[in-house]
């Protein structure tokens, strides 16, 4: 039996994802597809993680779609890109898309090459935190194509028209700090993994309610009209008054003598 391309530990009710083909950069395969998407769903049903970071072992994060795994499998494109009538994405769009969807914050750790697919899927992450000489790339125009991993979502909430387009358009490297500059890296650090793991214990210590009620808000709000957003603030409030977490929270809040009591794992926000 072959190794797994993705390992998922839980520490301290954080997730760990490290994706694991370190010989290929990461590359995506068909297993590979297979076993993020099975990893993310898996998280979905433990309800004591409160964050979820996201690493790749070896020399680089993630260097886009395996070509070479393509050209060994012509079962694979149709696999990966065609959308089956009952779905609302294929499976290449909801590798990055479902870690957007999970209801608790995802922290992408992203170092050495960062190139298409790979590219895409930290665009769907919440926090993105790049060594300053990660060498990245929206790199399908190598191909003679677009980017179709749910780019279209995630680059216009990240950064302007003309810079996702000139980024698309040539398929230039850029590095960390290019990133960040962009918009498209959320922080620079020598050691991200360390850096994601901080963001991620302090969002741990906070009310799994409303952490994943911040994430529902800004997912149904960012870019949205006025009065709108307006309504989704009052109606995810209503939804977080009075239950367990936010009493806690609350106590917590006011408590003189600076004990504070441990927040229910079981988010009633879902």
């Amino acid at each position: 039996m072959s190794e797994a391309r993705v390992l998922l530990e839980v520490k301290n009710k954080i997730a760990y994802v490290s994706l694991n083909r370190p010989e290929k950069h990461n590359g995506l395969d068909m297993g590979m597809f297979k076993e993020m998407i099975a990893t993310a769903k898996k998280i979905r049903k433990d309800r004591t993680i409160r964050a979820v970071i996201m690493h790749g072992n070896g020399p680089s994060f993630c260097a886009g779609l395996d070509f070479g795994a393509l050209s060994k499998d012509p079962m694979m494109v149709p696999k990966v890109f065609l959308k089956m009538p009952w779905t609302k994405v294929n499976v290449a769009q909801q590798i990055a898309h479902i870690w957007r969807d999970l209801p608790i914050p995802v922290i992408s750790a992203i170092h050495g090459n960062c190139f298409g697919g790979g590219m895409q899927i930290i665009l769907a992450t919440d926090y993105r935190i790049a060594t300053p000489d990660s060498k990245m790339s929206i790199l399908e125009m190598k191909w003679g194509l677009i980017p179709d991993m749910s780019g279209m979502v995630t680059l216009s909430r990240l950064t302007r028209v003309d810079i996702a387009q000139e980024l698309t358009m040539t398929g230039r490297f850029f590095s960390g700090i290019e990133g960040a500059e962009y918009g498209l890296i959320s922080k620079i650090s020598d050691n991200p993994l360390a850096a994601a793991e901080a963001l991620a214990n302090d969002i741990a210590s906070k009310s799994p309610d409303a952490i994943a009620a911040t994430k529902y808000l800004f997912k149904k709000t960012w870019k949205k009209d006025t009065w709108g957003a307006l309504l989704w603030e009052r109606w995810v409030q209503a939804r977080l008054l009075g239950r367990k977490n936010q009493r806690i929270a609350m106590a917590n809040g006011m408590a003189k003598d600076g004990k504070v009591k441990p927040f229910h794992d079981r988010s009633s926000f879902r």
